[in-house]
């Protein structure tokens, strides 16, 4: 197993609330203001999409609650790395840690970056010859120096920031639900017949929007009583991400003509404009700056954790130790980001990033089984045992592997990433027993 005692030595200073609020920022980011436009074109039906997004809130609560209870038994650092290392092997860890590098955050910043693009590009006027991808950049940027210096001052900006935020959509999902009924519900042209296929790649997507359920156990080492509090903000974070995803998919759907929305990035501009005009949408946009840029704030501080934790254990370059800021990793989290950024789109990572989180958070729940089963249920106690995990296990795997038979690029090259780590890892136990 993983040697990962240097948690111990950290500084417990992050509260339930401030746990919660960094699961709420890490979820509420770019999917759920863009994803339905895509899923709209693959179903034809808002229905449909607003059941699949009830689905994801499903496996992201099974997940989550799995996670708690792992994260209660191992309260530490590290996410998915050290879960496997100390469930599995050091190696299926590492194959984690790697996953989480691009998939579980770099990926996911750039998407946050990208759709942030989308939405204040016009605004910014980047269609005077700037190219948009300097938004994303800069909030990679600015959301990095927030995080590199101290712990606390970052996390007193972005709970701020979360907290409005969370205002701002209650007082948009209300005004859209007060206009959306004061009118006829536009009409959609008669719906194909249901595809299943078509619908596990959509919850692949919706995945994606509810990746980041788990943000809390990437800095256990961190959070004041993690017995308690880690599970706790895990749930309860999950719990109102969920109920703000089903409220606002509820009005980008039904505000406008399914023809005006269908493949749109920025479904929730073009709801609002159908409901309110000009203002409206450019109202949504400040919101959605606001909460893409505290998604893109709170992966810059929890992914880096995850390689400080790597290179404490030997299996990353050593530059990446640090002491409670992990400096470096932060770094080359951003700049890793930005290169994405420049690119890639978003279709593109949306299937590649539901795919590889996937596989790695099934991994995970499946060595929280192991686990059980070797200690005992006394020892590790998981909520709804076993339907908890099976649904999440289930409901994970069937849709990625609908993925993999739609889109066999994105799983191809998620794969190849998996792959690419093994020879990362047996160089870094080389320089590790050469060091010995």
């Amino acid at each position: 197993m993983t040697d990962s005692s240097n948690n111990s030595t950290q500084t417990r200073r992050i509260g339930l609330a401030s746990a919660v609020f960094l699961v709420i920022a890490n979820m509420l980011g770019t999917g759920v203001f863009t994803t339905s436009g895509f899923s709209l074109a693959d179903l034809g039906d808002r229905n449909v999409v607003l059941a699949a997004w009830a689905v994801g809130g499903v496996l992201a609560l099974c997940g989550a609650l799995s996670y708690g209870a792992l994260a209660r038994r191992i309260p530490r650092s590290g996410g998915e790395y050290t879960f496997l290392a100390e469930t599995v092997h050091p190696l299926a860890g590492f194959l984690a840690g790697w996953v989480s590098l691009f998939a579980g955050f770099t990926a996911p910043i750039a998407a946050a970056a990208i759709g942030l693009q989308v939405y204040l590009g016009t605004a910014l006027g980047t269609g005077d010859g700037v190219r948009p991808e300097w938004i994303g950049t800069a909030a990679i940027v600015l959301a990095a120096a927030m995080h590199a210096v101290r712990v606390e001052s970052g996390l007193v900006v972005q709970n701020a920031a979360v907290i409005l935020k969370l205002a701002a959509i209650g007082l948009f999902v209300g005004l859209g639900a007060y206009l959306t009924g004061l009118r006829p519900v536009p009409p959609q042209a008669i719906a194909p017949a249901f595809d299943l296929g078509s619908f596990a790649v959509t919850l692949v997507w919706i995945s994606f929007a509810y990746s980041g359920w788990n943000a809390a156990v990437y800095v256990g080492g961190e959070i004041i009583d993690p017995d308690r509090n880690l599970p706790r903000s895990l749930a309860l974070g999950t719990l109102t991400v969920t109920v703000l995803y089903l409220a606002l998919n509820a009005v980008f759907l039904y505000s406008a003509p399914v023809a005006d929305l269908v493949g749109r990035a920025d479904i929730g501009a073009v709801a609002a404009d159908a409901l309110g005009g000009p203002p409206l949408r450019r109202a949504l946009s400040a919101l959605v700056g606001l909460a893409l840029f505290t998604s893109i704030s709170s992966m810059v501080m929890t992914g880096p954790r995850v390689y400080m934790q790597m290179a404490h254990d030997g299996l990353f370059p050593r530059i990446f130790r640090s002491g409670d800021v992990p400096t470096n990793a932060i770094a080359l989290q951003a700049a890793l980001a930005i290169a994405v950024v420049w690119s890639t789109n978003l279709a593109q990572l949306f299937s590649y990033i539901g795919f590889m989180l996937g596989i790695s958070a099934i991994a995970t729940v499946l060595g929280l089984l192991s686990l059980r089963w070797r200690e005992g249920p006394e020892r590790v106690p998981i909520p709804g045992y076993p339907w908890i995990p099976i649904v999440y296990v289930v409901g994970t795997a069937g849709a990625s592997m609908f993925l993999v038979a739609r889109k066999p690029d994105e799983a191809l090259f998620g794969l190849l990433t998996l792959l690419a780590g093994l020879p990362v890892y047996a160089a870094m136990q080389r320089r590790s027993s050469n060091r010995v």
